[in-house]
């Protein structure tokens, strides 16, 4: 018994000392809001690698993939077909909880940071990440060639909503390094969290997390609010608003 303790301790201080390496990182803008004339952004991380004295000396060089996840949602990916000349929906995939914004950033393409194992486990690259799927009555995950899968990712990808950028990450010195986080228009609202891997020579060295989030301001931010927590009221409010609009324009449009 003492021996396999001893054996354990031997391997979690070789852990520790294999990762010496410390990553402290920050964001530009912790709080981004939307306005009605929002038409997106770009947020900066920054950040760097603090060494210490149990640091190997000949580990220089480093790799980063940077991992930004926006809120999770169900969504539903639809297969159209021609019939008779009309394109009506023939099949369709549930996605369970997966990310509505997501964007990998590296400093040099994915395949070569790392092992095709590590990779897997520490998803990297879109191919890797982990999208829960409703698959015949179970929830799995498929192979990235899967027809639903990448039908998912394109779409997505168009909106701006999902990207990977294997040269987005610039390494500034040896260990100060930086990179954008770009934002569509029509960026979801939420908390976002951001996740940075450190590699070295193919191993994986540790990770660090921060956050931001996106919030919506001014008349939306109210009308939102309102229709979450007072739905009847908001009900009862737009109806009354589309039939003063319709009156109106029944007055304005009248042909006498």
């Amino acid at each position: 018994m003492m021996r396999a303790l001893l054996a354990g301790l031997l391997v979690m201080l070789a852990v520790s000392t294999a990762r010496a390496e410390r990553l402290i990182v920050s964001v530009s803008n912790h709080r981004v809001t939307v306005t009605p004339d929002y038409s997106g952004e770009e947020l900066v991380l920054f950040g760097s690698i603090e060494k210490d004295a149990s640091t190997p000396a000949e580990r220089t060089a480093y790799d980063l993939v940077v991992t930004v996840m926006g809120p999770r949602a169900d969504m539903v990916t639809r297969r159209k077909e021609r019939t008779f000349g009309i394109w009506i929906n023939t099949d369709y995939r549930q996605f369970l909880q997966v990310p509505s914004y997501l964007a990998l950033f590296a400093n040099r393409p994915f395949d070569v940071i790392t092992s095709p194992e590590i990779a897997r486990r520490q998803q990297i690259g879109l191919n890797n990440v982990l999208l829960t799927q409703r698959v015949s009555g179970d929830f799995a995950d498929v192979v990235p060639q899967d027809a639903f899968r990448s039908a998912f990712v394109r779409l997505r990808t168009q909106r701006g909503l999902y990207r990977e950028d294997a040269g987005a990450v610039t390494f500034l010195t040896p260990t100060l390094f930086r990179t954008g986080i770009p934002l569509p228009a029509e960026v979801p609202i939420g908390t976002y969290q951001v996740e940075i891997k450190l590699f070295a020579n193919g191993a994986f060295i540790g990770k660090t997390e921060t956050a931001f989030e996106i919030v919506k301001v001014g008349f939306e931010q109210f009308v939102a609010t309102t229709a979450r927590q007072n739905g009847l009221i908001y009900g009862l409010v737009t109806a009354a608003m589309a039939l003063m609009t319709g009156w109106m324009a029944s007055i304005v449009f009248r042909k006498d």
